[in-house]
């Protein structure tokens, strides 16, 4: 097996996650080109995936919106695992068809050294989709996300030298540990915009469905089947609360989400060991400076977000972004995100957008955080 095969089969279980599951990062062309902000910041279609009141926040023209649809990937590989995987699997195959020569036994012992110790491989990807009414009494966005990541943890027996036993014997018994979290919410966000006590402020609420699905599967080194990773699945149904407030002075902004108001935690089936997948209640303040022609935002987390419990994957940001806009024809955006958490490296992002009469707008993104650490996002949005 090669790297090539390691990431169809990624691909093929995130699609697979994706008929039933979704998200819990967000796929936005926009607010991934600004530092993956938007609590503050996104407009009112994509609101509900950062914030609630935002879908209350609209321009005078605007009827109705739609989002079809919004896509992500990102991939963090940082001690470059999949390529060596593939190195080594080539040795593996080489030493089965008869090169037992010891040129290639050190090689392929070289790479299960290379491989010891890594830090867990990373695939993530995500969809969605929305339809939203804003309104002076109660402005509405109906939305469905996807989301699937599969995380990758080698185990590499210990070495016990190079001859054509110990090395064979060694990586017979290496293997990854590879664990999948899937999950699929469908909602309705609601916001009302209003005065309080001579402060221009929206308020939202969005109750959701939930769908969360984990999978487990301990592979050899040389040995990875896709086609059996279902027989681990775990479902997980549940509804849920998301919340949010916007202050606004003139161009100034200040804001509060509040991200699945009830956690929630799901075990793996027993493979190796039972791993729990935790999603926590995910607070964000944010700040902004919002005008037609120049953005500028910070969002901040407050609590982090703990994900696998047996996998050292902790997370919590602090995001910055920015965006120029030519007179709503063409948009140049850029962001930086730090993991305060330590757990991944910290990210520069950039974006373009591009809405031709201001009826369609198509945004596409991209980060990069080291050699093996990027990823890429893109929306398509309609506005009447």
């Amino acid at each position: 097996m090669n790297s090539v095969r390691i990431m169809s089969a990624i691909g093929a279980a995130s699609l697979m996650s994706f008929t039933a599951e979704a998200a819990t990062t967000v796929a936005d062309g926009r607010g991934n080109g600004m530092g993956n902000t938007g609590v503050t910041t996104a407009n009112y279609i994509m609101a509900p995936f950062y914030n609630p009141a935002l879908v209350a926040i609209y321009r005078d023209k605007d009827n109705f919106g739609l989002l079809l649809p919004a896509i992500g990937a990102e991939l963090r590989d940082n001690d470059n695992s999949l390529n060596t995987i593939d190195d080594l699997q080539d040795s593996i195959k080489a030493l089965e068809n008869g090169d037992n020569s010891q040129s290639n036994l050190d090689k392929l012992n070289g790479y299960l050294d290379d491989l010891s110790g890594n830090k867990p491989l990373n695939v993530s990807a995500g969809v969605s989709a929305a339809f939203a009414i804003p309104h002076e009494a109660v402005s509405s966005n109906v939305f469905a996300r996807g989301y699937a990541e599969i995380i990758g943890t080698p185990n590499i027996a210990a070495n016990t030298g190079n001859s054509q036993v110990a090395v064979t014997t060694r990586y017979q018994n290496s293997d990854i540990d590879l664990v999948a979290f899937g999950y699929l919410e469908f909602g309705v966000a609601l916001a009302k915009r209003m005065t309080v006590y001579g402060q221009d402020m929206s308020f939202g609420i969005t109750p959701k469905i939930q769908r969360l699905r984990t999978y487990k599967q301990n592979i050899n080194v040389n040995d990875f089947d896709v086609s059996d990773y279902d027989k681990t699945e775990t479902t997980k149904n549940s509804a849920n609360l998301d919340l949010g407030a916007v202050w606004m002075h003139e161009q100034f902004r200040a804001g509060v989400a509040v991200k699945d108001l009830f956690s929630q935690k799901i075990d793996t089936q027993d493979v190796s060991g039972v791993s729990t997948y935790k999603l926590d209640t995910q607070v964000t303040v944010s700040g902004a400076f919002a005008a037609r022609l120049l953005t500028a935002t910070v969002d901040l987390d407050l609590t982090k977000q703990s994900r696998f419990t047996d996998v050292n994957d902790d997370t919590k940001f602090l995001r910055f972004g920015v965006e120029g806009n030519a007179w709503d024809w063409v948009q140049l955006r850029a962001g930086y995100q730090i993991d305060m958490e330590d757990t991944l490296d910290n990210s520069v992002t950039a974006g373009v957008g591009l809405s031709p009469g201001d009826l369609v707008s198509i945004d596409i993104a991209g980060s990069y955080a080291g050699e093996h650490e990027f990823g890429l996002s893109a929306n398509l949005e309609f506005t009447f």
